[in-house]
C-alpha cells in the first residue's frame, strides 16, 4: 500500500477522546459512589431501627412518651419541635437574607459586595458548636429580654404567652440561633439567582420611575422566586438536622409545643439523639436509630425538593 493511501490517525483527537472517556467515567463513578453512600446509610439506619419500629409501630411517630424504663419510645414532641424551631428560623432569616442578597447584587459597589460575600461565606463556614456556645453564653440573655418584652406587651395573644418564670432555652431563642445558621445559605442562593436577572429589566424598571423596593418586589423577586424558594428549602434541611446549637439553647421536654414558642419546653430530634445516645442501652439505641432514620428521610426529601426547584428555576432563567 502506498504511503499516501495509508489511513492517517489523529493522535491528538484520540487522546482527547480517551481523556473524555476517563473524565466522564470518573465523574459518573463519583456520582454513583455518592448515591451508594446515601443508600448504605439509609440501609444501615433501617437495619438498626427495625427492632424499635417493629415493637412501637406507628405510635413511634405520633406518640409523646419516651421512657427507657417502660420500653416506650415515641418522638412526636421532638419531631414537632424540629419543625417549629426550623420554621421560626426561616421566618427570621428569609427576609433578612433576601435583603442582604439584593443589596450585594444591585446596591453595593464591587468592593463592598466582594467583602460582604466573603463575610457571608465565613459565617456559613463557622462550626455549629461555636455558634451554640455563643448562643448559650452571649445571645440567650439578650433574646430572653426580647421574649420578655413580647410577653409583657403582647401576652394577650397565645403565641406570646409564657406561663413559666424563665424565658431562656425556648424555641424562640433556638429559632434565632438557627436563623443565624440558615441566613448564609439563603443569601448565597438568592445572590446567585438574583445576579442572573436581566439587567435590562432592572434598568427599565428604574427608567419607568420604579423605586428600589418596587423593583425588588415587582421585578427581581418574581423572576428569581423559584431559586430563592429552593435556597429556603435547603436552609430548612440544614435547620431540621442541626444538633449541637439546639442542644445548648433548648430544653428537651417531651411535650408538644407548637403555639408557645416563648416557653422553655420543646426539643428536636437531632439534639435528643445527641443528648441520649451516650447513656442509652441497646433497646434505646435502636429507638434513637429509628429517630435518626425518620429525620434522615425527612431531610432527604426536603433537599431533593429544593434541588429540583433550583434546577427548574435555572432552566427558566437560561431560556
Amino acid at each position: 500500500m502506498s504511503e499516501n493511501l495509508k489511513p492517517r490517525v489523529n493522535f491528538e483527537t484520540a487522546k482527547t477522546r480517551l481523556g473524555d472517556r476517563l473524565f466522564f467515567g470518573s465523574t459518573s463513578g463519583a456520582a454513583l459512589f455518592a448515591f451508594a453512600i446515601v443508600a448504605l446509610i439509609l440501609f444501615f439506619l433501617g437495619l438498626r431501627a427495625w427492632p424499635a419500629l417493629q415493637s412501637q409501630g406507628l405510635s413511634f411517630i405520633y406518640g409523646s412518651t419516651w421512657s427507657a424504663a417502660d420500653g416506650t419510645y415515641q418522638i412526636m414532641p421532638m419531631l414537632v419541635g424540629s419543625i417549629v424551631v426550623a420554621t421560626i428560623g426561616l421566618i427570621i432569616s428569609t427576609p433578612l437574607s433576601i435583603a442582604v442578597a439584593f443589596f450585594l447584587v444591585f446596591v453595593a459597589n464591587a468592593r463592598v459586595a466582594k467583602i460582604g460575600g466573603l463575610m457571608i461565606d465565613l459565617l456559613a463556614a463557622l462550626p455549629s458548636i461555636l455558634i451554640g456556645f455563643w448562643g448559650a453564653t452571649v445571645f440567650t440573655p439578650v433574646a430572653a429580654g426580647w421574649a420578655q418584652v413580647l410577653h409583657d406587651h403582647f401576652g394577650f395573644i397565645p403565641l406570646f404567652q409564657n406561663s413559666g418564670p424563665s424565658f431562656t432555652r425556648s424555641p424562640f431563642i433556638a429559632g434565632w440561633i438557627l436563623a443565624i445558621m440558615m441566613a448564609p445559605i439563603i443569601t448565597s442562593v438568592a445572590r446567585e439567582v438574583m445576579s442572573r436577572v436581566d439587567k435590562e429589566l432592572i434598568n427599565a424598571a428604574h427608567a419607568l420611575g420604579g423605586t428600589t423596593f418596587s423593583t425588588l418586589r415587582r421585578v427581581v423577586l418574581p423572576t428569581s422566586r423559584g431559586g430563592i424558594l429552593g435556597g429556603i428549602l435547603l436552609a430548612l434541611g440544614r435547620g431540621l438536622g442541626e444538633t449541637i446549637a439546639i442542644l445548648y439553647t433548648l430544653n428537651l421536654i417531651f411535650k408538644v409545643n407548637v403555639l408557645r414558642p416563648l416557653e422553655n419546653r420543646g426539643g428536636s430530634v437531632a439534639s435528643m439523639i445527641a443528648a441520649k445516645f451516650g447513656e442509652a442501652d441497646s433497646a434505646e439505641i435502636h429507638a434513637l436509630m429509628a429517630a435518626g432514620l425518620v429525620l434522615f428521610v425527612m431531610t432527604l426529601l426536603v433537599n431533593v425538593i429544593a434541588t429540583g426547584i433550583v434546577q427548574r428555576a435555572e432552566r427558566k432563567m437560561a431560556s
